[in-house]
């Protein structure tokens, strides 16, 4: 709003004391730059606001495993599926497919059957080689694809042993890696039988297992607690 001057101010004749002047209020002109400002600020946020929800609420399709993803494993088109998801702002953080699959994607870290793909589990190489684990004891049913493990090597015992000469004690062989893939007879998990294992072991400790794996003793898979990745 804006004032005009007032006029002024009266005094009464009978007590000498001036009146207080009338102010009169003029109506706001469209040219007053406080009221053109204010509409332009409240243009701006109801086109921000419906900018927000409009792009909550699309759906744009990102890939999703079809199957455990496992570290080391080439990303390939039979491994994913296209799902539509409402992800907001998250989008940029998984992989989109509404572009043509990347050929040079290696997995870095497991990716659980069914969940999105992130652009963080993704990249040029993982440094471990899958080793086939025989088991022939019970085995958990905890072990499965994507589950964490540590390997342990049982050396047989002495056919012959020593007098007052102790048994060889249990080692580690690896800590932390995970299972790429489980074989058993018949296409399920056994209790007892033999099991074979597909882990993925860091070229670091590579000589360690294989050594273990051809000498007399048996390898034994522990599972991690909370160990699905």
């Amino acid at each position: 709003m804006t004032y005009a001057p007032a006029a002024p101010a009266r005094t009464d004749p009978g007590q000498g004391l001036p009146e207080p002047a009338a102010t009169r209020l003029r109506r706001p002109r469209w040219r007053d730059p406080r009221l053109l400002t204010g509409v332009v600020i409240v243009a701006l946020s109801v086109a921000f606001g419906s900018w927000v929800v409009s792009a909550a609420s699309r759906m744009v399709p990102v890939f999703v495993a079809d199957g455990a993803l496992t570290p080391g494993e080439p990303l390939t088109a039979d491994l994913v599926r296209a799902v539509d998801v409402r992800l907001g702002a998250g989008t940029s953080r998984y992989l989109p497919a509404d572009e043509p699959l990347p050929t040079d994607l290696v997995v870095l870290r497991v990716v659980d059957d069914g969940e999105l793909v992130p652009l963080t589990a993704l990249g040029a190489g993982a440094d471990v080689r899958s080793v086939a684990v025989p088991v022939a004891s019970g085995l958990s049913d905890r072990i499965r694809a994507g589950a964490v493990v540590d390997l342990w090597f049982v050396p047989d015992a002495p056919v012959t042993p020593e007098a007052g000469a102790d048994e060889p004690d249990p080692s580690t062989l690896a800590k932390n890696v995970v299972v790429e893939q489980v074989d058993a007879e018949d296409g399920a998990i056994v209790v007892d039988g033999t099991v074979t294992l597909h882990v993925l072991v860091p070229t670091d400790v590579l000589p360690t297992v294989l050594a273990a794996l051809s000498d007399a003793g048996t390898v034994a898979v522990v599972p991690v607690a909370g160990g699905v990745r």
